[in-house]
């Protein structure tokens, strides 16, 4: 027999919510996607403004996938590809990690304090273009991006690691052999702009493997204020 067919409930880096096999570090929500008990079909970008990412565990709590009265859990591979599709850490199981984000953000726009709803339309207002219903995209010299980031290349999203950048598959895995960073020149930048300040002001991200890291060692492996 047949493995069943992936759910459709993983993130890819551009926020999109596909059905993927590979494996998830951390869930997420932003708002009931999904149609009805029993369908495993998204029929929804987004409800809200406040798209947040949780622990896989959280004081035993347990929500069904599909139930038609509750929000769609999502997955991400790893925190670079979650702050990529423009979630932020949630301020009930994540506190510290969402209190981090929060001051870190607010400190690179030069603000001294970032409530949750205000945290969720600077965020909303970087990744999603209303009128167009599209995802917006953002121009960095290729010099000037942290470790973690994520760039959109021809064939797809890539995360920054040092000198290399290490593509995002469809499978939601890591490539196994990473492309050389330009030198010169601009690049499409898919994390929000606030996420990269973040990111160059040493906000840690977990990439390709449980442990946060800082920029220098961004190395994928292998494999509330709560809405």
């Amino acid at each position: 027999m047949s493995p069943p067919a992936p759910a459709q409930n993983r993130v890819t880096p551009l926020g999109e919510v596909v059905a993927a096999a590979g494996r998830g570090a951390w869930t997420g929500n932003r708002g009931r996607l999904h149609e009805g008990s029993g369908s495993r079909e998204v029929r929804r970008h987004h409800v809200g403004r406040a798209w947040i990412t949780c622990a896989l565990a959280f004081r035993d709590r347990r929500v069904r996938q599909w139930d038609p009265a509750h929000y769609t859990p999502l997955f991400f591979l790893d925190e670079a590809v979650s702050l990529a599709a423009g979630h932020r850490p949630c301020a009930e199981c994540r506190r510290p990690a969402y209190t981090a984000f929060r001051d870190v953000v607010a400190r690179a726009a030069d603000v001294e304090h970032l409530s949750a709803p205000e945290l969720d339309r600077l965020l909303h207002d970087e990744r999603w273009d209303g009128p167009r219903r599209t995802r917006r995209l953002h121009a960095y010299a290729w010099a000037d991006l942290p470790d973690g980031a994520f760039v959109l290349l021809d064939d797809g999203p890539a995360v920054v690691a040092g000198a290399r950048l290490v593509p995002w598959q469809p499978d939601n895995t890591y490539a196994v052999r990473p492309v050389p960073r330009p030198g010169t020149g601009r690049a499409r930048i898919v994390t929000p702009p606030s996420v990269v300040a973040a990111l160059l002001l040493g906000l840690p991200v977990q990439v390709g493997r449980p442990s946060p890291v800082g920029r220098a060692q961004a190395r994928p492996s292998s494999s509330s204020e709560k809405a």
